[in-house]
C-alpha cells in the first residue's frame, strides 16, 4: 500500500495515536470493522500516554493525610492497558513472530486442567 492509497489519521489523534495508525495503515490493509477498532486502539494509546505523563510529573505515590498514597491514575493505566491488549487481539494482527508458528489455535473452553467432573460422573 502506498503513502497516498493509505487511510489517513483520525483528527484528534495526539503524537503516539498517530505514529500507531501510520505504522499498522503501513503494513496491513484493514476492513470498515477493523479501522473502527484501529480508532479506539489510538485513542488509547493517547490516552494512556497521558496518564503515564501526570504519573511520572506526579509520582506513583502522593502524600495522603499522615502519610501516602498510590497515585490515582495508576488504576486508570492497568485498566487502559488491558482495554488496549483487548482490542490488540480483537483486531487480529499477530506478531512477525506469531505468524511463523503453528496456525492460530481455536478458543478452548473448559479449566487450565480440563473439563472438570464431578467424583463418580462419566
Amino acid at each position: 500500500m502506498t503513502g497516498s492509497d493509505r487511510p489517513s489519521a483520525p483528527a484528534g489523534l495526539k503524537a503516539g495515536g498517530r505514529a500507531f495508525w501510520r505504522a499498522t495503515t503501513a503494513q496491513f490493509e484493514l476492513n470498515d470493522h477493523e479501522m473502527v477498532i484501529m480508532k479506539e486502539m489510538c485513542c488509547t494509546i493517547d490516552l494512556l500516554d497521558g496518564l503515564q505523563a501526570v504519573v511520572d510529573a506526579e509520582g506513583v505515590v502522593l502524600p495522603w493525610g499522615d502519610g501516602i498514597r498510590a497515585h490515582p491514575a495508576l488504576p486508570e493505566l492497568r485498566q487502559h492497558r488491558i482495554a488496549l491488549a483487548r482490542l490488540l487481539v480483537a483486531l487480529g494482527i499477530a506478531g512477525e513472530e506469531e505468524d511463523q508458528l503453528a496456525a492460530p489455535r481455536r478458543q478452548r473452553r473448559g479449566g487450565s486442567r480440563g473439563v472438570y467432573r464431578l467424583p463418580g460422573s462419566a
